[in-house]
């Protein structure tokens, strides 16, 4: 066991736990630049429809209550938050020229950042500075807005040329907030009524007395699943037939 204690094993521990939170934060920032390319195509979709149809100034509230029918857990679908996705598009869209690379940017943040930026930069330049900066130096959502009250971008602000592709850095507030973004999370659920750690945790105990596993599965299990449960008597019954 002494050798466990080793100066060798403790570097070698050291470099696979920084392994693996790099690998947590390249797959977040996957998850994320997925969400944040959805979320640009959805924006455009509806800032199309709302030229282009009469559908009326209840469409995004109907939208948002049609997909959330379908996706319950998925708060983005939330009329507030479709707004500020249209309002967000059309922040970055005045300028095509630099768009694409506007949308690998804003792919290396949560969204959070995101909507501070929109909400309180004047203008794309100041925008993209603090989205860079961020990147840069793996600011917290606090410490952004915190950053854009200081008005950092009026006493070092000049216009970006250069964007950084590169990784949050492991141990930075960004990388945090990234791999803990609720909005990740919600576009990946899973979940209607329950979730699968939900299930499992009715299910953990399942070598326990039969009535205890009964009675969490019939608080977990979604209403329409508890009439199909069998009862105790019906469970002995079948017990019985099997000696």
């Amino acid at each position: 066991m002494s050798n466990l204690q080793t100066t060798e094993y403790k570097e070698f521990i050291k470099r696979i736990k920084l392994k693996a939170r790099q690998a947590q934060i390249r797959a977040s920032v996957k998850v994320n630049s997925t969400l944040i390319e959805f979320y640009w195509e959805l924006g455009e979709e509806i800032v199309l429809k709302q030229k282009n149809t009469n559908w009326g100034s209840g469409f995004l509230k109907n939208m948002s209550r049609d997909l959330m029918d379908e996706f319950p857990e998925v708060k983005g679908f939330s009329k507030r938050n479709l707004e500020f996705i249209r309002k967000w598009y059309l922040y970055y869209s005045q300028k095509d020229s630099i768009m694409k690379q506007v949308v690998s940017q804003l792919a290396l943040i949560p969204w959070g950042h995101n909507i501070v930026i929109i909400q309180k930069s004047k203008n794309i330049t100041e925008a993209l500075f603090y989205v860079q900066k961020t990147i840069e130096n793996g600011w917290s959502r606090v410490v952004l807005r915190q950053q854009i009250v200081n008005q950092l971008f009026k006493r070092e602000g000049k216009a970006l040329t250069t964007f950084s592709t590169t990784l949050p850095q492991a141990q930075s507030d960004l990388a945090n907030e990234l791999t803990k973004d609720p909005y990740q999370f919600d576009f990946l659920t899973l979940r209607e009524k329950y979730n699968e750690r939900e299930l499992e945790d009715a299910l953990k105990d399942i070598n326990k007395p039969i009535g205890v596993s009964e009675y969490q599965l019939s608080h977990v299990l979604p209403k329409e699943f508890k009439s199909t449960l069998p009862s105790i008597e019906e469970i002995e019954e079948e017990l019985k037939s099997l000696e």
